[in-house]
């Protein structure tokens, strides 16, 4: 099966490390366009670029501004792809480049759609205080991933997780199921299952002010909110520290029946409802420190907000 690959970030990247050192042929990558960042405005390589540049320097390495033009059309047409694999692009892909390969194209999707249809279902999953989650790999309609599914598993989220955490569990299991699939396309499309479109959910793309915490919340929800975004961009809170207003970074904490108080190891504050012990967490100029670390730096709890 010959495949030409979509994909950006990080995640994207270790799946098509994953599927080239398991014998799928990538005929092609395909990636979003450098970015400028920073004061320099210099521009950066998506995670997907450096590493086919480094690792698969032979592979030929696209970087459209739109991949759906009839002018990048024309360029994929010529490679005679079995299959369009995609995978967290950042872009939805039009119906001429859905109809050019030989099979289709194929989308993997770290959730059991269709729950969390939509840019951010790990971090959604966390912030619903989902029990269980997984990857789904389906086959990709216009209509953002509502395609039919061709194969599905399942994985448990036990409370303490955090993004970074199920991140690591459901990309490698995603990639072994998208193997499978390319593998054995023609068993996957002849089982292949309508989406049931009544239980669908959709989620938004993240935005960096859904990070920040509000204490009139639940501890059960802070405590999600905490996780979702765990280790980056890691929820905040604003504190006043010696009369100065900072910004408090918490990356790990969990709900207690105990009673609010800050003293040697422990920081327990009192939610909208419950209680929550922070366990982990970096004060604005400071490095990330246990709660026993920082409780020793700080004689008494820092101010919290808002203000």
């Amino acid at each position: 099966m010959k495949i030409v690959y979509f994909g950006t970030p990080p995640i994207a990247a270790e799946v098509l490390e994953f599927l080239v050192e398991n014998g799928v042929e990538v005929l092609a990558i395909v990636t979003k366009g450098d970015k400028p960042r920073g004061r320099s405005g210099k521009p950066v390589f998506s995670a997907v670029k450096e590493f086919a540049l480094e690792k698969f320097p032979n592979i030929p390495l696209y970087q459209p501004d739109k991949a759906s033009t009839p002018a990048f059309e024309e360029k994929l047409s010529l490679f005679g792809a079995d299959l369009f694999v995609v995978f967290a692009y950042g872009e939805i892909i039009k119906q001429n480049l859905l109809d050019l390969p030989r099979y289709g194209c194929i989308n993997l999707h770290p959730s059991l759609l269709p729950k969390y249809r939509g840019p951010a279902p790990i971090r959604f999953a966390l912030l619903d205080g989902a029990k269980e989650t997984g990857v789904s790999v389906i086959e990709m309609t216009l209509k953002m991933d509502a395609g039919d599914l061709l194969a599905q598993e399942k994985v448990s989220i036990p409370s303490g997780m955090d993004c970074e955490q199920l991140e690591s569990v459901l990309i490698p299991l995603g990639a072994e199921t998208l193997l499978k699939v390319i593998k054995n396309y023609a068993y996957h499309n002849e089982h292949k299952t309508p989406q049931d479109s009544t239980l669908a959910t959709y989620v938004q793309k993240i935005d960096a002010t859904m990070a920040e915490i509000d204490w009139s919340q639940s501890a059960e929800t802070i405590h999600n909110q905490i996780r979702a975004f765990s280790p980056k961009p890691g929820a905040w809170c604003s504190v006043v520290v010696n009369g100065k207003l900072k910004r408090l970074k918490l990356f790990r904490a969990t709900p207690t029946i105990e009673v609010p108080q800050y003293q040697k190891d422990q920081w327990v504050v009192s939610c909208g409802v419950g209680n929550l012990s922070l366990l982990d967490l970096q004060l604005e100029g400071k490095k990330r420190l246990t709660i026993s670390e920082f409780t020793r730096g700080f004689q008494s709890a820092p101010l919290l907000g808002p203000f």
